[in-house]
């Protein structure tokens, strides 16, 4: 006990540390094919240590959808670049996932394609669709709303998302897509990074 009573006598310690207080070493998740190893934990619980993952369930809140992507690198993180150089999936961390599942929704539901399209030799032409599908196409594009720094990733093909999950808790890696003053803000120190 590092407190003392306000006469400056030494406080004795009420009881020695516990065997359920220890704390394990970390996980240090890295980006490769999945590895989860199973952990028994205190009263037969179970905690699932993830070693390895490449990819998780991400989130797209202005569009309230989500979809499976992989997780293609780690960006940044406020605790240490050493997290960043090494592909350390951590709570809190920022990554770049694969823009495309995203894409073939966005194509689905509002029928308008995102990013820079390929024109491959020989591709036969989508057919119309039907006077009812295009009504309804036309009443989400209405309030269809796109910010172009999303946009512009779009056209590279990758993400920036932000991890919520504790990989090395729940053996997943799971999160949600960054965008207003959240992507703003992350882009700022992003460009910092690179000047240095």
């Amino acid at each position: 006990m590092h407190k003392r009573r306000h006469t400056g006598a030494r406080r004795v310690s009420i009881r020695s540390k516990r065997k359920f207080e220890l704390g394990r070493q970390p996980a240090n998740t890295k980006l490769g094919e999945k590895k989860v190893h199973e952990v028994r934990t205190r009263g037969g619980n179970k905690k699932f240590r993830a070693l390895k993952l490449d990819s998780g369930n991400w989130n797209w809140p202005g569009e309230a959808t989500t979809k499976k992507a992989r997780i293609l690198t780690v960006v940044y993180n406020s605790t240490s670049n050493e997290l960043v150089r090494t592909n350390t999936l951590v709570k809190g961390a920022i990554v770049q996932i694969d823009s495309s599942p995203f894409k073939q929704w966005y194509s689905k539901y509002y029928g308008v394609a995102l990013g820079k399209q390929k024109k491959e030799e020989g591709e036969v032409e989508a057919k119309k669709p039907s006077a009812s599908v295009r009504n309804k196409l036309n009443q989400r594009n209405k309030i269809r709303v796109l910010e172009t720094g999303l946009a512009e990733q779009f056209n590279t093909g990758r993400l920036y998302a932000r991890i919520t999950s504790r990989p090395g808790q729940v053996g997943r890696c799971d999160g949600y897509v960054l965008e207003g003053e959240e992507l703003n803000f992350y882009l700022r120190k992003l460009n910092l990074k690179k000047k240095k």
